[in-house]
């Protein structure tokens, strides 16, 4: 199975390498925004989705893209040209070095590295297994342990990243225990990152979305609240959610792995098991329930102090108004850095003053910290090079939004066919903000800017939720890599096992998208698409229990046993 799947790899990149070839023999001219833009993309998606490996997958990619930026060199000069682009540093927003030399990636990978500073104080401290014993005293089942994930990302609502980090963190133990996967509890915690950031009223999104479609006719903040009830694949993935962990079925690649949990004690179901060791390796302290509680309210409340903060909130006067403004005008990126760096350091004086942990124990921390983000700190870092290539390099977003502006005939279609275009850019790309900002003010802007249009609303839902439904199921999203981080399970098992959740919900939200063009009303539409989700999975589950009958007879043997 390993040679055919490398043999497959490697005839893969033949492939592709020929294809580069003619691109540069031949004279196909200026390739930026064109069709060919979508060449690399479908490179690394591919070779990932293959080796079930995501650097060479996102370096080939990325070369590819680089090579072809420069398909108007000769045969032997566009690879080390390519190379070069690949390493940047011109300041032209390509490469690896002007990847790094941005303020707002480096916020991010500072809050990152000190969330895993932050899950290593806690590990080390020995709260998890208090709140394991704590939670074990009422999550005494597998619906209960995914509900009860479900819950809490849903309260952890002020940014996706913190979402899927603390969730992972606070989880891990408990759907252990009740036997859950991890690609299972990766799929919670994403369905409950960026969907539920999408829909709340104060998060880290609505700075971003606001601003990205503010002017002189339109508020971007009013706009954005008025996008939530249509806003279909947020709502629906966590409905999807729910009765999931109600009715406790699965299906896909997901069911596999779900049985050989509860019947094979295999939480993993593929050879890669990544932090395996570190789990049982661990030196647990003896800290409490309430010293997890504390750091965690000091982070969340560090983290929304710290955004409102860069906004300019402390600077003028107080009033919900000014609140709503400072989010508007935020830098996410610096308040995250900044609340991480404010969390540790009250955690360390916490810990050692409650002499939870000794000093020694206290800076050994650090490193290892650092150490298990090494992983996805490095794809995150791969992930954002290769998207300023097809981004600046390639404009992959010109050409879907040369696609999107030629379909203006056809209003009351266009929000189905923006959620579409913009579920195929996420995914390319691999990122939900950057498919927003180029989107929504094409959105808005084929409806005059009109924000009492309602056609207007519907357009910006689709794009913000095509926009989470592509970053949701790309395999080079960066809250895709939080999510499996978070759950501490294979990158790959996680987008194979998710992705039919994902294109059910897919489907449903197309046709709301339709009905929403025609009908136009908030909540008609969403009753309907709620209505139809429901049925789906109702007669997903009664099929999957004929198709695997025997399996679910064996699961409830063991139940009975029990």
């Amino acid at each position: 199975m390993l040679f055919k799947r490398r043999k497959t790899y490697f005839v893969l990149l033949a492939l592709f390498l020929l294809a580069h070839v003619a691109v540069v023999l031949l004279p196909f001219g200026d390739i930026k925004g064109t069709a060919l833009c979508l060449l690399p993309p479908f490179v690394a998606i591919s070779l990932a989705l293959v080796s079930k490996e995501v650097y060479s997958s996102l370096l080939f990619g990325t070369l590819s893209g680089a090579a072809l930026m420069h398909a108007d060199a000769t045969l032997f000069n566009f690879l080390p040209q390519a190379i070069v682009t690949m390493v940047g540093g011109n300041g032209n927003k390509i490469g690896l070095l002007d990847v790094l030399s941005d303020t707002w990636n480096m916020g991010i990978l500072v809050f990152l590295v000190q969330i895993g500073i932050f899950v290593e104080l806690i590990n080390n401290s020995g709260v998890r297994a208090a709140f394991s014993n704590f939670a074990a005293r009422h999550v005494k089942s597998r619906r209960s342990a995914q509900l009860t994930t479900l819950l809490l990302g849903c309260i952890f609502f002020i940014d996706d990243y913190f979402n899927c980090l603390t969730v992972g963190t606070i989880m891990r133990p408990i759907t252990d225990s009740q036997k859950v996967s991890r690609a299972k509890l990766a799929y919670l915690i994403d369905s409950t990152g960026a969907p539920v950031c999408m829909l709340m009223p104060i998060s880290s999104w609505v700075a971003a979305v606001s601003g990205y479609i503010e002017s002189e006719n339109v508020n971007g903040i009013d706009l954005f609240f008025r996008q939530i009830p249509f806003n279909y694949y947020c709502i629906l993935t966590i409905l999807m959610v729910a009765i999931i962990a109600f009715l406790n079925f699965d299906f896909g690649t997901m069911f596999a792995h779900e049985y050989n949990a509860q019947i094979k004690n295999d939480i993993f179901s593929s050879e890669e098991r990544p932090y395996a060791e570190v789990e049982r390796s661990q030196n647990r302290a003896h800290g409490s329930f309430v010293d997890l509680i504390i750091p965690i309210v000091v982070l969340v409340s560090s983290t929304l102090t710290s955004i409102i903060y860069t906004g300019g909130f402390f600077s003028t006067a107080l009033s919900f108004e000014n609140f709503l403004n400072a989010f508007a005008n935020a830098d996410a990126s610096r308040g995250l850095a900044i609340s991480s760096v404010i969390t540790i350091s009250f955690t360390m004086c916490y810990l050692r003053f409650r002499k939870i942990l000794s000093l020694d124990s206290l800076m050994k921390a650090i490193p290892n910290g650092i150490k298990h983000m090494a992983v996805p700190l490095s794809i995150l870092v791969l992930a954002w090079v290769f998207g300023s290539v097809i981004r600046y390099g390639l404009g992959t977003n010109e050409f879907f939004a040369t696609m999107l502006g030629s379909a203006e005939n056809f209003k009351k279609f266009l929000p189905a066919m923006i959620f579409l275009v913009s579920v195929v850019l996420a995914f390319a790309t691999g990122t939900s903000w950057g498919t927003i900002s180029v989107l929504a003010p094409i959105a808005v802007a084929v409806f005059s800017f009109d924000a009492n249009e309602t056609l207007c609303v519907i357009a910006l839902s689709a794009v913000c939720a095509g926009a989470v439904c592509g970053d949701h199921a790309s395999p080079i999203s960066d809250t895709s890599i939080m999510a499996s981080t978070g759950a501490q399970c294979s990158l790959m098992d996680h987008i194979v096992t998710q992705l039919p959740y994902v294109l059910t919900v897919v489907v449903v939200s197309f046709f709301s998208f339709v009905l929403a063009g025609f009908v136009q009303n908030a909540f008609v539409c969403l009753f309907m698409s709620m209505v139809m989700m429901v049925a789906i999975l109702v007669a997903i589950k009664a099929v999957n229990s004929i198709w695997h009958f025997g399996h679910y007879a064996e699961i409830q043997e063991i139940k009975s046993q029990k």
